[in-house]
């Protein structure tokens, strides 16, 4: 393996998305992630999914990969001893239950602490470890919805819209990655483990830019704009004369005029009502409809390769199809190709960001259930045979 994380050992024993996407992550940079599943049943995310093929997950490949499945009754005292042991050699513990069941199973940070001082303990909840919300359960789009994204999301005569995908599990997971990093970087210098405390609504709110500080300052309130950014402009999708949609971005003075010149009329950029920032923000409505006018008069293609010509920053909606037929998606490796046991070879998003030296890679696809349950118990624990038969006739482990 090849990623900078190659010297780390992860156990998640979390389920769904939130935990597993921060240990999706750190697998993907090469942490030796040991997913710790029910018995039986697994992680819900084997079944879960819009689309499935023959009743099997289709985003499991994707969340799973890079893993080694074991699965534990972690309900159960031997269940539980048995993720103490893990976590004696272990750096990174990833859970996301709601918070105090961790203390319920003996499994409390001070206790795991007490085994490995250098662990570092990521856990991912709706509200928090503390304040009093922390027992209410939250998922991500409860995140998303006090965190602010919901609201402001979607066309302004509507309900709010949720983005299309779980961006507040991912967002959450994303930092919860990011704060893993840090207590890594930190024990380097201290030699001590810490808790990484990773909240759904706090990581939403946290990419709402300038949303309270607007409020406190001015009693400005965001609200739902569609497709377009108030007073920035010209920044919007427009038609095109195949039924296409392109986005343009030329809200700036120089790639204004830029734009204008593309359109063939070059004294737009000088034109009073659009030649400043203010003044395209004031007439934003009439200059859109301006460019709309003249976007549908060529097809997605030509449109794409004139605003190139004129560096205007622009680009088509892509889909499933358009990503998997762009040259340069295939010229940058952005998309894998890896092998799944249920699909053959499956294409996935590749791993992010890319890194000179150690760039990661994606070992394989999400493990069936109980895949390496030989091989952690056996090899890392050293536990025998025998002892590995009775877990399994206790129902401990499959």
């Amino acid at each position: 393996m090849s990623g900078a994380l190659t010297d780390i050992r992860v156990i998640e024993i979390g389920t769904l998305l939130a935990g597993p996407f921060c240990g999706q992550q750190l697998a993907d940079h090469g942490a030796e992630v040991i997913k710790v599943e029910p018995p039986g049943t697994g992680d819900p995310m084997r079944v879960w999914g819009q689309e499935k093929a023959d009743g099997k997950s289709l985003w499991w490949p994707v969340v799973g990969r890079g893993k080694k499945s074991v699965t534990i009754n972690l309900r159960e005292a031997a269940g539980q001893d048995l993720v103490r042991q893990l976590a004696v050699n272990a750096d990174v513990l990833v859970e996301n239950f709601r918070p105090g069941t961790l203390e319920k199973w003996g499994l409390s940070p001070a206790e795991l602490h007490a085994v490995n001082p250098r662990l570092i303990i990521t856990r991912v909840s709706g509200y928090g470890q503390s304040g009093p919300y922390a027992s209410q359960p939250g998922f991500g789009a409860i995140g998303e919805a006090l965190g602010g994204i919901r609201y402001t999301t979607g066309d302004p005569e509507k309900m709010p819209s949720r983005t299309g995908i779980s961006i507040g599990d991912t967002l959450t997971a994303m930092f919860a990655t990011i704060g893993t990093l840090n207590a890594l970087h930190a024990r380097q210098r201290t030699g001590k483990g810490q808790v990484v405390d990773a909240a759904l609504y706090e990581s939403v709110m946290a990419v709402m830019e300038s949303l309270l500080t607007e409020y406190h300052v001015a009693g400005f309130i965001r609200e739902r704009t569609g497709s377009m950014i108030p007073n920035i402009a010209p920044a919007n999708v427009y038609p095109t004369r195949d039924g296409k949609m392109h986005l343009i971005s030329g809200n700036q003075d120089t790639v204004w005029r830029r734009l204008a010149e593309a359109m063939g009329r070059p004294e737009l950029g000088d034109d009073p009502r659009y030649a400043t920032h203010l003044a395209r923000g004031d007439n934003q409505l009439e200059l859109d409809e301006l460019i709309a006018e003249w976007t549908a008069t060529l097809d997605a293609e030509e449109l794409h390769q004139l605003l190139n010509e004129h560096a205007v920053p622009n680009g088509q909606m892509y889909r499933a199809p358009e990503m998997l037929a762009d040259e340069h998606f295939a010229d940058r490796q952005a998309i894998a190709w890896v092998d799944s046991p249920d699909f053959g070879s499956i294409p996935m998003q590749n791993v992010v960001p890319k890194l000179s030296d150690t760039p990661g890679a994606i070992e394989w696809s999400g493990p069936t259930l109980g895949e390496h349950n030989e091989e952690v118990f056996g090899g890392i624990l050293g536990l025998d045979d025998d002892a590995i038969g009775q877990l399994r006739a206790n129902g401990i482990i499959d």
